[in-house]
C-alpha cells in the first residue's frame, strides 16, 4: 500500500479521495486549514496553512504520492498558483508523483482546439477568475516544472461538485485533455470521481498528462 498525502483533504473532492484511498488500505494524510467534524478511520488529519511551506513539506515528507485538491478561494485566492508551484516543488524533492484535481474548463472540445476557458460565456461571471486560475495550472505551470516531476491533472465532467453530489455507480470513463462529453459537459459523482482518481494513482500509467473523468 502507498502513503498518500492529500493537500485540501477535507474539501468536496479531497475528502472523497481521502475516503476512497483509505478504504483500499492506503496510509492517508489529509492536510487542510480546518479539521472535519467526521473523520475517516485510519486517516491522519493535519491542520495547517497551505502557505506555510515547512508545514506542507512535513506533511509531504515520506509520501509515495501527493494529491492537490485546493480551490482558488478564500485566503489563497490570490496566491493559489504560487501555492501549487510550491507543492509541486516539494513533491518533486520528495520524488513523489503529483496528482491534481482540475476543472472542466481546462479541457478542450476537440483535439488541438483551444481550451473551454478561452470562452467562458457558459459560466457565471463570478466564477471566471477561478476557472482561469485553475486552468493556468495545466496550461502554464505544470508543463514548466522540471521533467523529474511526474504530474497528472485530472479534470472532472462539467457537472461535478457539492451542488450535484450524485451517487456511487462504481463506473467511470477516462479521457485525455479532450472532454468526453463536450456538448453538455457530462457528469460524474464525487464518489466515482474519487474512484477513478485513486485508480489513476494506483495504476501509475499516465505521466505529465491531462485526463478527464466522466460517465
Amino acid at each position: 500500500m502507498s502513503r498518500i498525502t492529500v493537500i485540501g483533504g477535507t474539501g468536496y473532492a479531497g475528502s472523497a479521495i481521502v475516503a476512497e484511498a483509505a478504504s483500499r488500505g492506503h496510509e492517508v494524510t489529509a492536510f487542510s486549514r480546518s479539521l472535519p467534524e467526521s473523520r475517516v478511520d485510519g486517516v491522519t488529519y493535519v491542520q495547517g496553512d497551505v502557505s506555510d511551506e515547512p508545514a506542507v513539506s512535513a506533511a509531504i515528507g515520506g509520501a509515495d504520492a501527493v494529491v492537490g485538491a485546493l480551490s482558488p478561494r478564500g485566503a489563497i485566492a490570490d496566491s493559489f498558483r504560487d501555492v501549487y508551484r510550491a507543492i509541486a516543488r516539494l513533491a518533486d524533492a520528495a520524488h513523489a508523483p503529483f496528482f491534481i484535481v482540475g476543472g472542466y474548463s481546462s479541457l478542450r472540445p476537440a483535439p488541438g482546439a483551444p481550451r473551454f476557458v478561452t470562452d467562458l460565456s457558459h459560466a457565471p461571471e463570478e466564477f471566471h477568475a477561478e476557472l482561469t486560475t485553475v486552468s493556468a495550472l495545466v496550461a502554464d505551470d505544470l508543463p514548466a516544472t522540471p521533467a523529474t516531476l511526474d504530474w497528472v491533472f485530472v479534470s472532472p465532467a462539467g457537472k461535478f461538485g457539492s451542488y450535484v453530489p450524485g451517487e456511487r455507480l462504481g463506473r467511470y470513463r477516462v479521457g485525455d485533455d479532450v472532454a468526453l462529453q463536450p456538448d453538455d459537459g457530462g457528469e460524474i459523482s464525487g464518489a466515482d470521481y474519487a474512484l477513478g482518481f485513486v485508480d489513476i494513482i494506483e495504476q501509475r500509467s499516465h505521466h505529465r498528462a491531462h485526463l478527464n473523468l466522466a460517465y
